[in-house]
């Protein structure tokens, strides 16, 4: 049910705004899923998760300038 939720936010997100600003954010959602699990879960952060996590955020914000 969540995942259909998340596609249906998904669709209405590029249906209602430019690409360009759409992606980066979903790029993020593995970033955001490290974070969670880190905090909530209390699942450890490697030093190669967390370089792997900082070059996909770096990557996304680069797609936004």
């Amino acid at each position: 049910m969540a995942t259909g939720l998340s596609w249906l936010c998904y669709y209405r997100a590029f249906a209602t705004r430019p690409a360009s600003r759409v992606a980066p954010i979903d790029k993020l959602s593995v970033v955001f899923v490290v974070i969670f699990a880190v905090a909530f879960l209390g699942e450890k952060l490697t030093w190669k998760t967390g370089n792997r996590c900082g070059i996909r955020r770096g990557g996304a914000l680069l797609m936004v300038l």
